[in-house]
């Protein structure tokens, strides 16, 4: 039954990670804490739940990623300057992890999920940062329909935002997608679906320097992982089939409505637990 359940949840927050360049660890994560509170699974820790999430994110970033290198929106070159923050920084988050017990990581995590679902209500009314086109990433993607959207950032700027990003990553298990995407959208107005295949090529990286971190630490529930692995990578398949039918204001208000719903509950048992 422990099996069952697991895949299945490996399956749907796959599909919603990769449908949204989140990496399925903002449904895994809230699902292993919900589960901890459970007999069957009362045995999981905050650490393990992370450790186990960001190596099942390995395959979800790996099977996401092939499947977006066949619909060409991955941005390399950002992605590739994005990850020389993003991976330090969350081989960093990994370490402050143990620090954290369970009802404290429950309301930072739901605070942090908050925070990142109200930038996206807001978005609209943000503008992007300013950038010099001789200094700065200058990038161009043409969509489906012909439509051709210009986008850039300093690369500087861009690797400090990153390393931010993975430390956050590292600490709650998440893969980084769900700070990278609205950053990615908000900050330098990448077009959505760039946004989200590209922190999925991230996420591949970044989860894989994180999960040698929770390996040496002992935080990886091998079990779980490999119950969850199969559920995470048909999920990313699906979700990425999604992402290429659906519109961009479908993919932000999905992201939306998701974030709002996780961090209440997260919160709510922080306070209560």
């Amino acid at each position: 039954m422990e099996w069952i359940i697991l895949i299945l949840v490996g399956i749907a927050a796959s599909s919603l990670g990769s449908l949204i360049g989140m990496g399925g660890g903002i449904i895994v994560v809230p699902a292993l804490l919900y589960l901890s509170t459970l007999a069957t699974f009362s045995h999981l820790t905050p650490q393990v739940v992370v450790g186990t999430s960001l190596f099942t994110m390995i395959f979800t970033g790996l099977s996401s990623t092939l499947a977006y290198v066949k619909h060409k929106t991955i941005d390399y070159k950002s992605g590739l300057i994005f990850l020389i923050g993003s991976g330090p920084g969350s081989i960093l988050g990994a370490w402050v992890t143990e620090k954290l017990d369970l009802h404290s990581f429950n309301i930072y995590f739901g605070i942090f999920i908050l925070f990142v679902s109200v930038i996206m209500v807001i978005k609209d009314k943000l503008k992007p940062l300013p950038f010099k086109k001789d200094t700065g990433i200058v990038r161009s993607f043409t969509d489906n329909s012909g439509k051709t959207f210009e986008y850039g950032f300093s690369p500087v700027l861009g690797v400090i935002i990153s390393f931010i990003v993975g430390f956050l990553s590292g600490i709650f298990g998440i893969g980084g997608g769900s700070l990278m995407v609205p950053t990615m959208i908000l900050l330098f107005f990448f077009p959505p679906h760039v946004a989200t295949a590209t922190s999925m090529f991230m996420i591949l990286p970044t989860s894989v320097l994180s999960s040698i971190t929770h390996i040496a630490l002992g935080n990886v529930n091998w079990l779980y992982a490999l119950a969850l692995i199969p559920g995470a990578w048909i999920g990313a398949k699906v979700g990425v089939y999604l992402n290429t039918k659906l519109k961009s204001k479908t993919i932000v208000l999905i992201i939306r409505i998701i974030l709002i719903v996780v961090a209440v509950r997260l919160i709510y048992q922080g306070i209560t637990g």
